[in-house]
């Protein structure tokens, strides 16, 4: 057989140790949605929280909002989503199959795999039409008299309706920005490549208000900073790059678009888009909800519509990113390891506390551990096994620093404390354990 990808194998150690499943698969699961286990919710978190953190707790320029998933279908109607957000779709009469228009040279016949849709001789493939992405819903009790509505195919909408409720109530002044983690739907005809692109998703986004004339120089901050944070986080080196935009890629609205992009096993796909969207949304719904959405400057005793700059990053993308990153194989005195190297602040398991044995009070003094430093850090408690595949099994969850507790803490009050990625071991007085694993994780990785 031949010898498995890396996304076979990352999607493997994914089930298997509990990051990611596939959605409904009791039931034959349901394509392009997926549920995170024990570790990956904590991973998606640590990426989302290590967001906040950095966007928005650390910044007086930036506010917080949580708007609702269902809106009014009138803001649908005013961003352009309900005419515009389609997809060119064909259809193969022969297998029933549906397919993107643009994307038929990287798909596969049903029938013959080796060639593209089209291709195979008793295809059948219809003229491409418009399909919309918005997931269709409605309000109220019976369908034919309820208001139509959609799940929102992205998160910026709901800032931009309630940019003069930020206003009024937080009393900020431009340039500042607001700041949303949430769902966002989109009805994609060909989910793939595990969860990069999916039906359920969850985005981290921004919309930067700034005077027009600065706005040229907000979106270039804002683009260096935002390409800085994934190497801070470790995806380095050749796996990353920041591509700007052709013009004849921008949307109508932009003047400037940045992708950040991952180097993925596939090629290279879009972890983020920055863009210079101008004051294209704020006057679209000044014109659809008869509202001004203007801004006043006391000091300038001028009006105008902020320009804005989008930060718009996929928490999920950014989840696989980190998984790929993370993945290595390597020979340890003749025996395969698996290890996720995750940046500290990402792992989901920040220590592991393991009894060497089942006896002489090492469970005991393993368990008053691990309750101490469970109040300060997300930690595992572990007495199955040897400890080299309790070490093993560490390795694969990306746990950075495991603690055995022997019979010597018994003597001294010393435990060993091994590290995950050089895998070296020092003893270490249980009086300053906390200490050092607060100084070697980083103060914010709780």
């Amino acid at each position: 057989m031949a010898e498995p990808t890396l996304m076979e194998k990352l999607v493997s150690l994914c089930k298997r140790r509990g990051f990611i499943f596939p959605g409904s698969e009791i039931y034959g699961g349901l394509n392009g949605t997926w549920d995170y286990g024990p570790l990956g919710v904590e991973l998606l978190r640590n990426v989302k929280n290590a967001w906040w953190h950095d966007n928005v707790t650390s910044r007086e320029d930036i506010v917080g909002l949580d708007a609702a998933i269902i809106m009014n279908r009138t803001v649908w109607q005013a961003s352009g989503h309900e005419v515009n957000f389609t997809d060119p779709l064909v259809d193969c009469k022969t297998c029933k199959s549906r397919f993107r228009a643009d994307q038929i040279a990287e798909s596969q016949c049903p029938k013959k795999p080796s060639m593209n849709p089209g291709q195979f001789k008793e295809c059948q493939l219809t003229e491409a039409r418009k399909f919309n992405l918005m997931f269709k819903t409605f309000v109220g009790p019976v369908e034919e008299s309820a208001t139509q509505v959609y799940l929102r195919p992205e998160t910026a909408q709901g800032i931009f309706v309630n940019f003069k409720n930020v206003l009024d109530s937080t009393r900020v002044k431009l340039p500042f920005g607001i700041a949303q983690i949430g769902k966002a739907f989109r009805n994609e005809i060909t989910p793939k490549q595990f969860i990069f692109r999916s039906r359920e998703f969850e985005q981290m986004e921004i919309e930067f208000f700034c005077h027009p004339n600065d706005s040229q120089q907000w979106y270039a901050k804002w683009r260096d900073e935002r390409f800085k944070w994934y190497q801070d986080l470790g995806l380095k080196g050749s796996n990353l790059r920041l591509r700007e935009h052709a013009k004849d890629e921008l949307s109508h609205y932009s003047t400037g678009t940045s992708d950040v992009e991952y180097q993925f096993p596939w090629g290279w796909g879009e972890l983020e888009g920055i863009a210079h969207r101008g004051d294209y949304d704020l006057k679209q719904h000044m014109q659809f909800s008869g509202k001004d959405l203007s801004y006043y400057d006391d000091q300038t005793k001028e009006r105008f519509v902020p320009h804005v700059i989008e930060p718009s990053a996929g928490a999920t993308r950014s989840v696989l990113a980190f998984l790929c990153e993370a993945y290595a194989e390597e020979e340890v005195e003749g025996e395969k390891r698996l290890v996720m190297r995750f940046h500290p602040r990402l792992a989901p398991v920040k220590a592991a506390i393991f009894p060497l044995v089942n006896k002489d009070g090492m469970p005991e003094r393993s368990m008053v551990i691990y309750k101490d430093l469970q109040r300060h850090m997300p930690v595992f408690y572990d007495d199955k096994g040897a400890v080299g595949r309790r070490y093993r099994r560490q390795d694969e969850a990306g746990t950075p620093f495991c603690i055995t507790i022997d019979g010597q803490t018994a003597q001294d009050q010393t435990v060993t404390v091994r590290e995950r990625d050089s895998m070296k071991q020092q003893r270490v007085s249980t009086d300053k354990l906390l200490a050092l694993l607060t100084e070697r994780l980083g103060s914010d990785c709780q």
